[in-house]
C-alpha cells in the first residue's frame, strides 16, 4: 500500500488527521526508516520480495551521502545503507556509508568537542551551535566507519560527543533537556532548552529514548562502563516515573498532565522497548528479566489493536497514536514512519534473544 504511492524520490512519512498520505523527500531526517523496515521485514522473514523494495528504497537516498546540512545522516544512511550492509554483507553498500560518516565528521567542532545538530535557529532564541539529545542517535554511524576504515579520527569524535552529552544534556535524575547549545568560543554550554518538549524543564518522551538507546549503544561499540550507567540510571527513570502509563506507552511529555485527553507517543515507546531488549543483555540476570519484561508490556501494548492499525488502513503505517512535535501542533497522534521503524527492530531483537 505504501509502496504504490511513492516516487523515485519520496518515501513515506505520516497521514494527516484527515486521512491524506503524506511523503517525503529524501533529505527529510526520516527519510531512512522506511528502506530500513524493509530490511527488518526482510530479515524476519526471508521473503525476497521485501529485499528487492529495500534495495530500490535505500539508493534512493545515495546522493544523501554527501549531505552536511544537519546531523541527521546517522538516521539516513545507518538504517539504510547500514541495515542493507549487515544483512547482506553486499559491498556495494559500503562506500555511501563511509562516506556519509566522514561528511557527518565535517560537523564536529574541536572547540566545543560535539557534533552540532541544527544550522538554523528558532525564532527567539539565542542559539549558537545548538546540539539535540536526538544526535545520539547518529554516532553509531561515525563508530561503524571508524572501525571498518581504520579511522580512529572518527571514533574519537564520536565518543568525545558521548561524554559532552552526558556531561551537559542530564539532570541528577537522569532526565535530558532536549538542546544544549554551546558557546563557539568557550566550547562550554551557554543555554539549556527545549524545541519539542513542554518545557525547558521538561522530560521530553522522545528525547529520554534516544538518550537511552544512544547509550546502550554506545556501551556496546565501546565497553566503557560510563555509558552503561548512564543508560541504566535512564531506564530507571523512564520505567519508574510517576507519570509512566500502565501499558508503558508515554505521553509525549513525562511532565504532560496524565489525561486521556494528552497524546501518547508511540515512537517513543518502540524506542525505548528496543533499547531495553538490548540493554537486557548487558546487566545481571535479574535486571536484565526487569527490562525485558517492560519491554515486552511495551510490545505486547503496541502490537494490541489500540495502536496496530488492521491491515488496509492507517495509511499502510504499522501502528498508530505517535507524536511528532506537539507544541508545534505537527503530526499529533499520527502513525510515523520512525515508530515503526523500531517497533520492527524490536520484535527483531527480541527474536535474535529467544532464538539466537
Amino acid at each position: 500500500q505504501l509502496e504504490g504511492r511513492l516516487t523515485d524520490e519520496t518515501l513515506p512519512r505520516s497521514v494527516a488527521s484527515d486521512g491524506k498520505f503524506i511523503p517525503s523527500n529524501i533529505r527529510w531526517w526520516c527519510s531512512g526508516f522506511y528502506p530500513g523496515s524493509l530490511w527488518y521485514i526482510y530479515e524476519y522473514t526471508g521473503d525476497k520480495t521485501f529485499r528487492e523494495l529495500a534495495e530500490k528504497n535505500t539508493f534512493k537516498l545515495y546522493p544523501l551521502k554527501q549531505k552536511g546540512t544537519d546531523h541527521d545522516l546517522g538516521f539516513q544512511m545507518n538504517c539504510s545503507f547500514g541495515n542493507a550492509y549487515r544483512i547482506t554483507g553486499e559491498q556495494k553498500y559500503l562506500e555511501p556509508i563511509h562516506t556519509s560518516a566522514r561528511v557527518l565528521a565535517g560537523r564536529f567542532s574541536p572547540v566545543t568537542g560535539v557534533i552540532r545538530s541544527w544550522d538554523f535557529v528558532r525564532k527567539g532564541r539565542d542559539w549558537k551551535y545548538p546540539v539535540i539529545i536526538d544526535n545520539m542517535m547518529n554516532l553509531e554511524l561515525l563508530m561503524w566507519a571508524a572501525d571498518r576504515s581504520g579511522d580512529k579520527s572518527l571514533r574519537d569524535m564520536a565518543v568525545s560527543h558521548a561524554d559532552k552529552t552526558l556531561k551537559h544534556h542530564f539532570r541528577p535524575d537522569f532526565s535530558s533537556c532536549h538542546l544544549v547549545s554551546y558557546d563557539t568560543i568557550s566550547g562550554q554550554p551557554h543555554l539549556k532548552q527545549t524545541h519539542q518538549g513542554l518545557s525547558d524543564s521538561s522530560a521530553w518522551s522522545r528525547g529520554q529514548a534516544w538518550g537511552l538507546y544512544g547509550y546502550t549503544c554506545m556501551y556496546r561499540l565501546t565497553g566503557d562502563a560510563r555509558y552503561l550507567e548512564q543508560a541504566r540510571g535512564i531506564a530507571g527513570f523512564l520505567i519508574n516515573h510517576r507519570n509512566m502509563p500502565a501499558d508503558g506507552i508515554p505521553y509525549w511529555d513525562f511532565d504532560a498532565p496524565a489525561l486521556a485527553s494528552t497524546p501518547r507517543d508511540a515512537s517513543a515507546a518502540a524506542i525505548m522497548a528496543s533499547a531495553l531488549v538490548e540493554l537486557s543483555g548487558f546487566v545481571p540476570a535479574a535486571e536484565g528479566e526487569r527490562y525485558m519484561a517492560f519491554a515486552e508490556k511495551q510490545i505486547r501494548t503496541l502490537a494490541s489493536p489500540e495502536y496496530t492499525a488492521p491491515a488496509g488502513e492507517n495509511g499502510g503505517f504499522i501502528l498508530r497514536h505517535s507524536t511528532g512535535a506537539y507544541p508545534f501542533s505537527s503530526e499529533v497522534d499520527v502513525p510515523l514512519t520512525y515508530a515503526d521503524y523500531y517497533y520492527l527492530e524490536a520484535l527483531t531483537r527480541i527474536k535474535r534473544r529467544l532464538q539466537p
